[in-house]
């Protein structure tokens, strides 16, 4: 379940880019199609990761569940600041899939099971192939206008609030996110 799942997710997120004649020919519909598809895609991973069982890969030192806290209030800025008038947005190209890589390569920092290795790193590679065929696709880069400092800032608030949900939801789902050595 797991594994089709993160390769549903793919197939969905690359469809339009892979196959644009088919894809077009589907009209208004095809939208429908890639968001029932990416719906079923989180459906399986979330309950093929719940149920998976794997081998235990590695352990890294508890002191990387602080760079893993860091890291994730950044992933999660990140993947809002490309929508916000600011300054962020015009020196990194891809905000929110550099966010999605910062997020996978988090949870590989303290997942160290065949599963968080299938899910998590499934879902950095595809963010980095993503990046990868937007990047062909569309050729040089030329950064948007710049914005203010200020609407980063808010961002960023948000992100602190949204960590803080993510946070609660995961120790509800019996994943601690804090641990003290």
């Amino acid at each position: 379940m797991l594994i089709a799942g993160v390769l549903l997710w793919t197939l969905a997120h690359f469809f339009k880019r892979l196959l644009p004649g088919p894809r077009a020919a589907l009209g208004n519909a095809g939208k429908g199609l890639v968001a029932v598809a990416v719906l079923a895609s989180v459906l399986l991973m979330i309950f093929g990761y719940r149920s998976a069982e794997g081998e235990f890969l590695y352990a890294l030192p508890f002191n990387v569940w602080y760079l893993n806290n860091i890291a994730m209030i950044f992933a999660i800025f990140l993947m809002d600041a490309g929508r916000a008038k600011g300054m962020v947005r015009t020196k990194i190209r891809h905000p929110m899939l550099t966010g999605v890589i910062i997020w996978a390569a988090a949870h590989l920092l303290v997942n160290g099971d065949t599963p968080s290795l299938i899910l998590f790193g499934g879902l950095g590679l595809w963010a980095i192939a993503e990046i990868l065929v937007i990047n062909r696709a569309e050729g040089p880069w030329t950064p948007p206008e710049a914005g203010r400092w200020s609407s980063d800032l808010k961002v960023l608030g948000i992100a602190c609030v949204i960590y803080a949900v993510v946070v609660g939801i995961h120790h509800w789902l019996g994943y601690p996110v804090f641990v003290l050595v």
